[in-house]
């Protein structure tokens, strides 16, 4: 993965995760932390939210990483599309290892972790040069 893209989905703290269920599509916002060397992003959630149910009916997600912005030459953003997972066997204590030490109040906060490995990746950052897309594939 270009390094580019691995130092913006870095330095952000929070995804927008897509689901669908019978072509109803679904999304929702949360806290992320990033696993590089696989590829992966973790994040917690209660395992009977709409998004999660529908993950774990079709572990095909999509979503985005938008960075806060005050300009449009500024922008730079996310799109993916990622396998949805319940980490298992080494991910376990990796995407533990992940999330809280970059989120330490989660620790008190009800849900399970879960992943979403990286399938492709399109990066449009905008200080790059305006349109700009780097692009990336499993």
């Amino acid at each position: 993965m270009d390094e580019r893209i691995v130092k913006f989905i870095s330095s952000q703290k929070c995804i927008t995760i897509c689901t669908a269920e019978n072509n109803k599509p679904y999304c929702a916002n949360c806290f992320y932390a990033f696993i590089p060397e696989e590829n992966i992003l973790v994040f917690k959630s209660d395992r009977n939210t709409k998004h999660i149910l529908q993950a774990l009916a079709n572990n095909y997600v999509a979503g985005t990483i938008l960075a806060d912005v005050e300009t449009t030459g500024t922008l730079r953003g996310i799109q993916f599309t990622a396998a949805f997972n319940i980490p298992s066997d080494n991910l376990v204590e990796k995407s533990k290892k992940a999330y809280y030490n970059r989120f330490p109040f989660a620790l008190a906060v009800p849900g399970d972790l879960w992943t979403v490995e990286l399938v492709t990746v399109k990066l449009t950052d905008n200080i790059l040069g305006f349109g700009k897309k780097l692009n990336w594939q499993k």
